[in-house]
């Protein structure tokens, strides 16, 4: 049974009630889901929380999915509203400084295996200044780019998760780009963000 049968089975058993499939669902998503809250909320306590709220809304609203979009985008759209809502509700932004960004997620090019210490320094210099500069951007502005650039998601599928249409994700994630490049430049870290790996492929 290949990974996407066995996720339907369980989808369809914890719609029915079946707790250990639901588990068995949160146990199959819980580290994807944890990097987003985290890289939208800022600190691992907030990310916590919103995992636990976006699990929680799954799991009340499992009777209710009927399958017309991917478990994975119907979920993701509870994660993005559990952390919108987390950041408005107490007015929290991230902190600036958050969880770092490796290099493979960002697509940085890396020929050198073993930089050197400076290499290395420049490197996290730069981490650090993408993370504080999407601390700048709005959480409607984060999700899309986090969506996109990290989590490579199609911009179908960030506008099904959520609830948007494909025009507002692209003029989102175009003016997030700008602002996080515009912060870059003024840090004097600038290094424009590379296309989504199967970028162009839109639909």
């Amino acid at each position: 049974m290949n990974e996407q049968s066995r996720e339907q089975q369980l989808v369809s058993a914890a719609r029915d009630g079946d707790m250990d499939a639901f588990e068995a669902l949160v146990h199959l998503y819980e580290k994807r889901v944890f990097a987003l809250t985290l890289r939208m909320c800022g600190n691992p306590e907030d990310a916590a929380e919103a995992a636990q709220e976006a699990f929680l809304a799954a799991w009340q609203g499992l009777a209710f999915f009927r399958g017309e979009a991917s478990f994975s985008t119907w979920l993701y759209r509870l994660v993005s509203n559990a952390c919108v809502d987390l950041l408005r509700r107490d007015g929290r932004r991230r902190a600036s400084a958050g969880p770092s960004l490796d290099d493979e997620e960002l697509n940085l090019d890396v020929p050198d295996p073993a930089p050197s210490p400076q290499d290395a320094a420049e490197r996290q210099e730069l981490r650090e200044e993408i993370e504080r500069g999407l601390s700048a951007l709005s959480p409607e502005h984060r999700e899309v780019l986090i969506l996109r650039e990290i989590h490579q998601l199609r911009y179908d599928e960030i506008a099904d998760s959520l609830s948007l249409d494909v025009g507002t994700v692209k003029s989102r994630i175009s003016r997030a780009r700008k602002q996080l490049r515009n912060f870059l430049l003024k840090s004097g870290n600038f290094s424009p963000l590379p296309a989504s790996k199967g970028t162009e492929k839109e639909g």
